[in-house]
């Protein structure tokens, strides 16, 4: 769901933005509760309205720190102690085997067994007990902050508006009338002819890659969210997740596989151009229509490859061998969809080629 409403959100967000012109700064107060949400646990939302008060909530945070520190200590002799007492049990348990057997010796060693089985029990209700007292430790702290935060956020809008007063309301600044600069064309080297010709034909498929790369670029905000949940859930929380890194991966192999016709609209593939760049206008589009022999080639490989791999992973909804078992059929299907986009665009171009080669390019 988030592969799709984010990008969606931040697409609209843009557009909106663009709609209403830029803005010279100010203080937003959809920005400060996100800074709350996200950052609120070290008073990031209070600093941002220009609150001294927010230094109120580093004591805090240092000190759950401090507390998650010796936690993690704790919970190691919690884990020791319990291997110990295993071993003590075990120890126990063959000296009384060794008893029942009348084995000569065995009456001592059983002493010997139940006196470290009654050390191993004391050290382990004491390892037990250090690691109740940090868990609420760190745990009472926690929740002092999220009364702070709470309380914070009724008192938001009203610290907004008061920062807003202070500093005053900035004044928009619109794009309209102001001569815009044309900031030439996109990435990618800037020498491929094709890029300036449109017909109604190739516009579509410039488009629908147009509108397929700006949408997947957006999952970049996800890994950000993504990552800095693992580094609390971690760092902080001592609960690190088992789907972060998988789910990172996985969706930028899905973003570039996608992109990948996108990146041949703009030229931005990697491309031998020492004797290229040197060619005429036409020179260069013959050189891509005999080159794009490769292209299709591999492309083509690639598309029936990709075919392959998304049908046999859908005939079994096929899983990651990780304790997550994510379903993989959607990351093997961006495979095939990220071919049939490239191809889609290599046509594209090899028509444009053919236009300038035919003289109807405009």
């Amino acid at each position: 769901s988030a592969l799709i409403l984010i990008p969606l959100l931040a697409m609209f967000t843009v557009r909106r933005q663009k709609r209403r012109g830029a803005t010279a700064g100010g203080i937003s107060l959809p920005i400060a509760y996100m800074l709350l949400l996200t950052g609120g646990f070290v008073g990031i939302h209070r600093f941002y309205l220009r609150s001294r008060l927010g230094a109120v909530y580093i004591p805090f945070f240092l000190t759950i720190l401090y507390g998650n520190l010796q936690g993690s200590r704790a919970r190691d002799a919690v884990s020791e102690a319990r291997n110990a007492l295993l071993g003590a049990e075990f120890d126990l348990e063959r000296a009384q085997a060794a008893v029942s057997k009348g084995v000569e010796g065995a009456a001592a060693k059983l002493a010997q067994a139940q006196q470290a089985l009654v050390a191993v029990n004391d050290q382990m209700a004491a390892s037990s007990a250090d690691f109740d007292f940090w868990i609420a430790f760190s745990g009472s702290l926690a929740v002092a902050i999220g009364v702070l935060l709470v309380i914070d956020a009724f008192f938001l809008p009203r610290l907004t508006r008061r920062c807003v007063e202070r500093e005053g309301t900035p004044a928009a600044v619109h794009t309209t009338g102001i001569e815009r600069v044309d900031p030439g064309p996109g990435p990618g080297t800037a020498e491929d002819p094709t890029r300036t010709i449109h017909s109604r034909y190739t516009d579509v498929i410039d488009a629908l890659n147009g509108w397929i790369g700006e949408f997947v670029c957006y999952w970049s905000i996800i890994a950000v969210y993504v990552y800095y949940y693992e580094v609390l859930a971690r760092y902080i929380f001592n609960s690190p997740t088992n789907w972060a890194h998988e789910g990172m991966f996985l969706m930028f192999g899905m973003q570039y596989l996608i992109s990948g016709g996108f990146a041949a609209r703009e030229d931005a593939h990697v491309r031998v151009d020492v004797l290229y760049l040197y060619l005429p206008t036409r020179g260069k589009a013959v050189v891509d229509i005999i080159t794009s022999i490769f292209f299709f080639l591999f492309t083509g490989a690639m598309l029936w490859t990709g075919w392959n791999f998304m049908m046999d992973s859908i005939k079994v909804w096929e899983v990651s061998f990780t304790e997550w078992e994510i379903q993989y059929w959607p990351v093997k299907s961006t495979i095939f969809l990220g071919a049939l986009l490239i191809v889609l665009q290599g046509l594209v171009k090899l028509l444009k080629d053919v236009l300038i080669l035919t003289g109807r390019e405009t």
